[in-house]
């Protein structure tokens, strides 16, 4: 994704220590990458949902004297798209589903480069159990997630329910012989998650995550992080690019699989024989 405009803004933010304020702003960029270099600072914190000096102060944050000489530099590295008045002869369901398609665009340009899914799954496909961690928000990708995963993978143990019992079912899965979680975070990230993440990672575990950005909260606490942005456009977030970035690392994890296929068949026998499906 670096020779893309979202990749080179991506590349600029790393390195900074950004506050809550600042990632959602960083995120919002992201997400208008193709014409975030035309956008005013009014303009950028109205789309952000911040106040206007926390643009500025996010610009030199970034080692800028303000958000003029950042939007100067943000025209060298991430050229215009998209006409911003063309968003305009759309209404605001249309814009939401254009939204959502400029999301999967950016995950298929990060896809350009397999390595981060191909590592993940083996990740995940040596750990035997294989937790996996969604909640509010993003339980039901936990869910679907596991779903599937059981198909293929032996031991698959979804945890989608917070409380005093999580931290006890990440225990019982150490020592049942796991070594990596994977942990679904969309927004708003609950403080459970974070705490999850550490309380993880603290006991051995390798924590994969797909979230909404690299600038996510879940970040500092998980081993690999692959970005896939939610939709911001609709009064509730729209989620298909960490949908469809879950069914990829599905694929990567069965290729890592090597009774996959067989377990497969031996599903699809047993369901006919069943009548579990109507054709």
């Amino acid at each position: 994704m670096s020779d893309s405009p979202a990749g080179r803004l991506q590349a600029l933010f790393e390195g900074h220590r950004l506050t809550p304020t600042q990632r959602r702003i960083a995120h919002c960029m992201v997400r208008r990458a193709g014409d975030v270099a035309f956008l005013s600072s009014v303009e950028l914190a109205e789309l952000a949902g911040v106040s206007q000096p926390s643009v500025t102060r996010f610009a030199v944050a970034l080692g800028f004297d303000g958000y003029p000489a950042l939007r100067r530099h943000l025209r060298e590295v991430a050229p215009a798209g998209e006409a911003a008045g063309e968003a305009g002869e759309h209404n605001e369901y249309q814009q939401a589903v254009l939204a959502e398609i400029e999301n999967l665009r950016h995950l298929a340009e990060l896809l350009a480069d397999p390595a981060p899914v191909e590592r993940a799954g083996r990740l995940l496909a040596a750990s035997r159990p294989l937790p996996v961690l969604g909640l509010r928000a993003a339980s039901s990708q936990a869910r679907g997630f596991a779903y599937f995963a059981a198909k293929v993978h032996p031991d698959v143990r979804l945890l989608d329910e917070g409380g005093s019992m999580l931290a006890d079912r990440i225990d019982a899965s150490v020592r049942a012989g796991a070594t990596a979680v994977l942990c679904f975070a969309l927004p708003r990230h609950p403080r459970e998650v974070v705490e999850a993440l550490e309380y993880a990672r603290g006991a051995g575990l390798t924590v994969v995550t797909v979230a909404e950005s690299a600038f996510a909260p879940v970040a500092a606490h998980s081993d690999l992080l692959i970005p896939a942005a939610v939709g911001t456009g609709l009064a509730f977030d729209t989620a298909c690019a960490p949908m469809l970035l879950g069914r990829v690392l599905l694929e990567a994890m069965a290729d890592e699989l090597p009774d996959a296929q067989a377990r497969l068949e031996e599903f699809d026998t047993k369901a006919a024989a069943r009548g579990l499906f109507v054709e």
